[in-house]
């Protein structure tokens, strides 16, 4: 086995125990609430009473619902402290994995290039096939220059819990069976914490960034990251756009597949070429199939107007009346349908 198949096995592994631990947690939280109930309808009872007896007994109850509370209380600490490990355990995992990624896909490029170099020794050794190797070289000029995808999530523990993985994922299969999937690089970063963002920018140099997560209500244009406890915290459209302004050297196209994110999106094009953001809350499985799609049609060297198009198609097909959910924004003066991010270059 691999080593790349052993992190996903032991990623797979860590996160169904994650989510045992949090429905441990939960299970532990309505006691709780129950108990917490008991002691309010006791109390009032109390306060109704006369009876000293009666009276009495009601406090005993009280004190005993109380002491389980407590016990509770301590259980639900210890599963947030398992969770909090957890978490780091699979972040760490993740981070095993991308570093093989990259070694494996550094190793494929360096085999390429060797066989490049053997392709034009073989091509001055032998005259006669001079015509038919130059032909092959020129098609391997003639791919595109590569691009980076950065694709950043954050799942933070204390709200519903997003299928991210499964997103990219499916982007990754996408990609891979592109005409030009060697010339876009696919990189994760996962448990995302504000600090985390343009070090990843400064590290890739993406050509996409693609936030994947939670977004705030239509009112806050607030996208959602994580603190260093794995719980949510809140970042401002203006941060965003200020990061972007930061960092657009080479970045084209900012993705937010993130609920109410239209008006970041809308922002951000005043630093880059092009973003999309959403108009309204999105499904799990529809963000998934936009993304995975629009993806693909970019490994073709589709333009981004058409790619948007092709992705909003396959909502629609798959009978997922959320099409009108993703807003295409872009800078103004250019034109969606002549945007192309992965093209071939032009042969000398």
């Amino acid at each position: 086995m691999s080593s790349i198949d052993n992190y996903q096995r032991n990623i797979q592994r860590k996160r169904k125990e994650l989510q045992n631990l949090m429905q441990l947690k939960n299970r532990e939280q309505l006691k709780t609430n129950t108990l917490n109930s008991k002691i309010n309808s006791t109390s009032l009872a109390l306060s109704k009473t006369k009876i000293v007896s009666t009276a009495k007994s009601k406090i005993r109850d009280i004190d005993r619902f109380r002491s389980q509370v407590l016990v509770i209380d301590k259980k639900i600490v210890d599963y947030e402290k398992k969770i909090n490990s957890k978490n780091k355990q699979i972040f760490d995992e993740e981070k095993k994995l991308v570093r093989a990624q990259d070694n494996e896909s550094k190793s494929k490029q360096k085999e390429q290039l060797s066989n490049l170099n053997e392709i034009k020794t073989t091509l001055f050794e032998h005259e006669g096939v001079h015509e038919k190797m130059t032909a092959n070289i020129k098609t391997l000029q003639n791919l595109p220059e590569k691009i980076n995808v950065l694709f950043l999530a954050s799942n933070p523990i204390d709200v519903q819990q997003l299928r991210l993985d499964e997103e990219a994922r499916s982007i990754k299969e996408m990609i891979r069976k592109t005409k030009f999937r060697d010339s876009v690089l696919f990189e994760s970063r996962w448990a995302v914490q504000p600090m985390d963002v343009l070090q990843a920018i400064n590290e890739l140099n993406p050509t996409v960034v693609h936030f994947s997560g939670h977004g705030s209500d239509s009112d806050s244009d607030e996208i959602v990251f994580q603190d260093a406890e794995g719980k949510a915290k809140l970042i401002s459209k203006e941060a965003i756009v200020q990061t972007m302004m930061a960092s657009s050297n080479t970045i084209r196209l900012v993705f937010f597949n993130t609920c109410y994110s239209h008006n970041q999106a809308r922002s951000v094009v005043e630093h880059v070429e092009a973003a999309i953001g959403m108009n309204t809350t999105i499904g799990d499985n529809a963000a998934r199939i936009f993304s995975s799609q629009f993806y693909s049609a970019i490994g073709f060297g589709i333009s981004l107007g058409k790619a948007f198009e092709q992705a909003k198609a396959l909502l629609m097909m798959e009978g997922i009346k959320e099409e009108n959910t993703p807003e295409l924004f872009i800078k103004e003066g250019l034109d969606a349908y002549e945007l192309i991010i992965v093209k071939p270059t032009e042969l000398l």
